[in-house]
């Protein structure tokens, strides 16, 4: 199964006067039957219990269980890419990587893996779900 890296703020919850991201409830729905999910957020590092707690205060708890029962955890240092099995079919969303982690997938040819995510833009989740 595919692998899908999960950023938090600016992709599951607006990166300004935080809330749940538009659409959110379906877009977890969506992923989490389709993909095999990584949390790839400060929010995790090797726990997933505080990111949990994070989500709590803006998700529904119907949506948090789905997170709580598919995401996984991740461990990573200086750079979100330290945690991506570059080996595996994947894909990472983001709002705002690092230029160093994008020169990175690049270096590996695999740039196109990245999907900036931009809340911003009306329904941004749910015309993902109808890209992909």
């Amino acid at each position: 199964m595919t692998k899908l890296y999960l950023d938090i703020d600016g992709v599951l919850l607006t990166a300004k006067h935080t809330q749940a991201a538009p659409s959110v409830d379906e877009f977890v729905e969506f992923i989490t039957q389709h993909f095999d999910c990584y949390w790839l957020t400060t929010h995790c590092k090797g726990d997933s219990v505080p990111t949990l707690r994070y989500l709590a205060r803006f998700l529904l708890p119907a949506t948090l269980e789905k997170l709580r029962q598919a995401v996984q955890q991740t461990n990573w240092d200086t750079l979100k890419t330290e945690a991506i099995d570059l080996a595996s079919d994947f894909y990472w969303l983001d709002d705002q990587p690092f230029q160093s982690e994008i020169a990175y997938l690049q270096a590996h040819g695999i740039a196109d893996k990245l999907i900036i995510i931009d809340l911003t833009q009306p329904d941004e989740l749910v015309n993902l779900l109808h890209n992909e």
